[in-house]
């Protein structure tokens, strides 16, 4: 696989989209940053951003305190990046009536074309 088609799958990974738009209001610790996103576990987050942190989508603070302190923010990059999947996001959100009456139209197109036959 392509090495940029490989970023691009990190970045518009089901849970990889969701990290970098929640990131991009400011930076969550981990427990926040879940509940933020919900329904994710805690190893799907944890592989997620660890995956965004070795591309240089996302930065980790641990604090040497106790207990142990770790914050999660978007590098200069991840912003670029979480901004476009953001665009996305909202053009999906306005566009869903166009999508759901397309879907319809092809499902009364197919349902026809099945009892035509």
């Amino acid at each position: 696989m392509c090495p940029h088609r490989l970023v691009l799958e990190h970045v518009t990974s089901r849970w990889g989209v969701l990290v970098l738009i929640e990131l991009l209001d400011r930076p969550h610790r981990f427990s926040e940053l879940r509940r933020a996103i919900g329904r994710v576990s805690e190893k799907m987050l944890t592989q997620t951003l660890q995956t965004l942190e070795r591309d240089g989508l996302v930065h980790r603070d641990a604090k040497p305190v106790i207990p142990p302190r770790v914050d999660y923010s978007l590098t200069g990059l991840g912003r670029e990046a979480a901004e476009q999947v953001r665009a996305l996001a909202v053009w999906t959100k306005e566009r869903m009536g166009d999508v759901e009456q397309a879907r319809h139209t092809y499902d009364e197109a197919r349902a026809a074309a099945a009892r035509a036959s």
